[in-house]
């Protein structure tokens, strides 16, 4: 008698021209690291970072400035792929709690059933999609007066930059977006198109530090920018048509100095950040520890003189005297944490 189940179909995954696919989706073994595990390792091996993954920067810096001890009450206001945290939580357990929040709501549910997966449950760790800017509301939520612990890494993760998608990176073409939440706000495309000369120039000397900003605000306001590509070509030719001697590396750090402008714009990270160390000293219990890791000078700027402030009004008891830097051998293993600098202060 036949059966009247209808067999499984086999799907073969699609043929990618070459042995080692240069495009983000097609990278099928780094986008699948349970499967072909062996793989993903020599990529991290190399120095490169897996797509679809983050490598955590100066994890063990940032745990030796916290001090996480077994109870504490701990935030990770910027949860990201979660690996920051996995190191936390290991350390305040048992009884301890961890707090995670992240804007983005395509990484956040991701980033939570990794470490679900972990073992770390419902009573050891609960995430909240909301901006750091949201802390006071988060911990209010969760019926929590003051942390023990609190970080904040402030780099863009690696599965946002690598993925075309998301409009952040110029080394492949997408859509000009940029949004770390794309639900809110308008992408990166849309708000070029309505910032005068004048404006765009002082946003990329003021988030970028960018030598160049009027020659290139007077680009981008020429022309129709609606792709990572566009705007990556834009900069470029302003660049070579006004000095045609100038280097393939100057070229790029111009156009990576432009997309960082322009992500901080879209997202308006600085008012959030502003917020952010505002309220920090309140939401840190006497002697917790906060941490936060910047990733260039306008944001390293803010921190520290947050800190010093903080200082200053008896609201810190120490801050970093020197700002900690990655080691050697880290920013050769993963060339993304060079520009890392990592400041704390401890509440008085």
């Amino acid at each position: 008698m036949a059966s009247d189940e209808t067999p499984p179909v086999r799907r073969r995954r699609p043929r990618y021209p070459g042995r080692n696919p240069r495009k983000f989706h097609e990278k099928y073994k780094e986008l699948n690291p349970d499967r072909y595990e062996a793989e993903v390792l020599k990529i991290v091996d190399s120095g490169k970072t897996p797509a679809g993954t983050h490598r955590a920067i100066m994890v063990d810096e940032v745990l030796a400035v916290l001090a996480p001890k077994p109870g504490a009450i701990a935030v990770d206001c910027t949860l990201g792929f979660g690996a920051h945290a996995k190191a936390l939580l290991a350390r305040i357990q048992p009884d301890g709690l961890l707090i995670g929040l992240d804007v983005d709501p395509i990484e956040l549910p991701r980033t939570v059933g990794r470490l679900r997966a972990a073992g770390f449950l419902e009573s050891s760790f609960r995430a909240h999609r909301s901006n750091f800017a949201g802390l006071p509301q988060v911990l209010a939520a969760e019926g929590i007066a003051r942390a023990d612990l609190i970080l904040a890494d402030l780099g863009v993760s690696s599965m946002q930059l690598d993925n075309p998608e998301r409009g952040f990176t110029f080394k492949e073409p997408g859509p000009l977006d940029m949004r770390m939440n794309p639900a809110r706000g308008e992408p990166a495309a849309r708000f070029l198109a309505h910032q005068s000369e004048h404006k765009l120039a002082r946003i990329l000397e003021e988030n970028a530090d960018e030598p160049d900003a009027l020659l290139i605000a007077g680009a981008l306001k020429a022309r129709s920018i609606a792709t990572t590509l566009d705007l990556r070509r834009c900069v470029e030719e302003a660049l070579v048509t006004a000095r045609p001697k100038s280097s393939d590396g100057e070229v790029e750090k111009a156009v990576r100095r432009t997309f960082q402008a322009l992500r901080i714009a879209v997202n308006d990270e600085f008012s959030a950040l502003d917020s952010f160390l505002r309220q920090l000293p309140e939401c840190l219990a006497a002697g917790g520890r906060a941490a936060v890791l910047t990733f260039h000078s306008g944001e390293d700027r803010r921190v520290k003189k947050a800190f010093e402030a903080g200082r200053d009004a008896g609201l810190y008891e120490t801050i970093a005297d020197e700002v900690v830097r990655p080691t050697p051998e880290e920013v050769r293993a993963n060339p993304r944490a060079g520009p890392a600098k990592l400041r704390w202060a401890v509440r008085a």
